[in-house]
């Protein structure tokens, strides 16, 4: 899923980001209605990779977005609106379609783009940035090339591609007709290196047997290419069967070619068996279609395409070409499954690579409150659950993904604690017939994101409670015999552990925390610090900090993370009364500075 453009204003009554919104088919996220931190928000929503339009000064988006810039080659358009429309501003990602936004507001507002990227500027197209269904060869050499043509050099211009056109009638810019066949587009300065561009009009089918050899497969497809006097550049895709939807071969080819590998269950395949070159009996009773390669590639092309190279075989995969019609057929991508920890909630606490992994998915599954702190960028993709429904949210957001689509299983805190993805894996484990997924769910793609950790963020907020060895128990004995909860808290009190205690209480269960704080005291002072963390990262977030002797239960509800500190950890006032909890900073020494834990022989 590409990332919708937002417009971010600072007015919620802003009429103008209205009009900026309708002209590109954007969303508006107003301050005070969607967010409150200007500067996270906009960091948030580059990270994950949205084009960014922002209807205030150039300077605001600039000082927010310093800290997170990196490579210009993978960057989001980002552009400042004046707030009266009278200028639009690309400001990055220029050739990535900020240039093109720009242009597009401009029009809608009657106003006129501030387009500075040189090749835009003086030649009126991006060289290195061909519009979809084509490739350039070799985009290392676009700059000089556009170098040239500013420079006033001669260049041959042969071929026809329309986007192309603000180059026709230029001076010093020749053309001629391309020669008959597959020709490639080539605009050839008079000196220095030429540009090739090659329309993707070739469908790629293939199949291999189960493990097959990433470099059989790209080997074989290399040489039937050359055979066929084709370029890789030329390849639209990559075809196949449903079945070899999660074989690492397939993607390790789409990877080498740099293009999108999509698949078609064997029915679909079956209805291409009057135009294969070659169809077996073998394949047909094995997968119930008479072929894999040409079949997917006849498919995706569509019925007035043709191959141009019947199936190709090599010891354990096949391949074969075929031009794109006039209605090719998408097929399916393999589904994917994100595991997302967000960690507490705020938005600059969220991995970037949880943030573009929420961006990319079709839907957001997940509990309402989790999927209620992403914000905006949830809406119209929600598939809410309730607490206790967590198998029946794991089993949905997997065979969602077994239907092709980018899923996102939202957790709060790290997906892998206490979370969700310890029960994907458990479903996938376990045999359709014992209550596992369906064979489509089985052959998504599995990604786990990791998120900030509630015992992190607790440890952070009040000093370095976690700076010695901890561990974490769950109070809760909905999956956990009690008897084996209580085991593992007097072996975490005998060893001195610093304890993260995670689900304290329900509504039904008030006893444990109680049994917990008088097994602790039979190993520990009753002085020793313990902090009560709720809502970490939000807007009502509590710390608290107590000590074993005056800990009670009645303090602590569902939302709360209690952090009991070992014989070792200290507190101390902090040098402004206000920073850490109750003014206090907590920490656990590392064991060998001052106050140095000595562990008997």
């Amino acid at each position: 899923m590409r990332p919708e453009p937002v417009v971010v204003t600072l007015d919620p009554a802003d009429a103008l980001a209205d009009r900026v919104a309708a002209a590109v088919e954007a969303r508006v996220h107003a301050r005070g209605r969607d967010f409150t931190d200007t500067a996270a928000h906009l960091r948030g929503l580059f990270l994950a990779g949205h084009p960014v339009i922002g209807l205030c000064a150039a300077g605001i988006l600039i000082r927010s977005l310093a800290p997170v810039l990196a490579s210009k080659a993978d960057e989001p358009p980002v552009l400042a609106v004046a707030e009266d429309g009278s200028a639009v501003v690309p400001l990055l990602g220029g050739h990535h379609g900020a240039n093109d936004l720009a242009r597009r507001i401009a029009q809608a507002l009657g106003s006129l783009p501030a387009i500075t990227t040189a090749g835009d500027l003086a030649l009126g197209v991006a060289l290195d940035a061909p519009p979809p269904g084509w490739r350039l060869e070799n985009p290392e050499d676009a700059k000089p090339v556009m170098a040239a043509l500013i420079r006033g050099a001669p260049a041959t211009l042969s071929g026809e591609a329309p986007w192309l056109a603000p180059l026709l009638g230029r001076e010093g810019i020749a053309t001629r007709s391309a020669p008959e066949g597959d020709a490639p587009v080539v605009l050839r300065p008079e000196e220095g290196p030429a540009l090739i561009w090659r329309r993707q009009s070739l469908a790629l089918g293939v199949g291999c047997v189960r493990g097959c050899d990433p470099g059989e497969l790209i080997g074989l497809v290399q040489r039937s290419l050359a055979e066929a006097g084709r370029s890789v550049f030329e390849i639209a895709g990559i075809w196949s069967v449903e079945l070899k939807a999660d074989e690492a071969a397939v993607h390790a080819l789409a990877g080498n070619l740099g293009v999108p590998a999509r698949f078609f269950p064997p029915e679909r395949l079956e209805a291409e068996t009057p135009r294969l070159a070659d169809p077996s009996e073998v394949v047909f009773a094995e997968i119930g279609c008479h072929g894999v390669s040409e079949a997917a590639a006849l498919a995706a092309a569509g019925p007035d395409g043709a191959l141009v190279l019947a199936k190709r075989k090599s010891a354990n995969a096949t391949c074969a070409l075929a031009t794109l019609g006039a209605v090719p057929e998408q097929g399916r991508p393999r589904g994917r499954l994100a595991v997302i920890g967000i960690g507490p909630g705020r938005p600059d606490w969220r991995t970037p690579e949880a943030s573009r992994l929420i961006t990319e998915a079709d839907e957001l599954v997940g509990y309402g409150l989790y999927l209620d702190l992403l914000g905006p960028i949830a809406a119209g993709r929600r598939r809410d659950f309730p607490l206790g429904a967590e198998t029946e949210r794991c089993r949905y957001a997997l065979e969602s993904a077994g239907a092709g689509r980018s899923v996102a299983l939202i957790s709060s805190g790290d997906s892998g604690i206490y979370a969700m993805g310890a029960l994907v894996m458990e479903l996938l484990a376990l045999p359709p017939e014992a209550g596992g997924v369906s064979a489509a769910a089985r052959r998504v793609e599995i990604l786990h994101a990791p998120g900030i950790s509630a015992l992190q963020a607790a440890s952070a907020r009040a000093g370095a409670l976690l700076g010695h060895d901890f561990c974490a128990i769950s109070l809760s004995d909905l999956l956990t015999p009690r008897e084996t909860i209580l085991a593992r808290i007097r072996a975490a009190a005998e060893g001195d552990f610093v304890i993260a205690f995670y689900n304290p209480v329900s509504q039904r269960r008030r006893v444990l925390l109680d049994a917990a704080r008088e097994i602790l005291l039979d190993h520990r002072p009753a002085d020793t610090p313990v902090l009560l963390a709720s809502n970490l990262g939000r807007a009502d977030e509590g710390l608290r900090i107590r000590t074993l002797a005056t800990l009670r239960t009645e303090e602590v509800d569902m939302l709360t993370l209690v952090l009991v500190g070992s014989s070792a950890t200290r507190a101390f006032a902090s040098g402004d009364g206000a920073a850490g909890a109750g003014g206090q900073w907590l920490f656990t020494p590392r064991g060998y500075a001052a106050g140095r834990i000595e562990v008997p022989a």
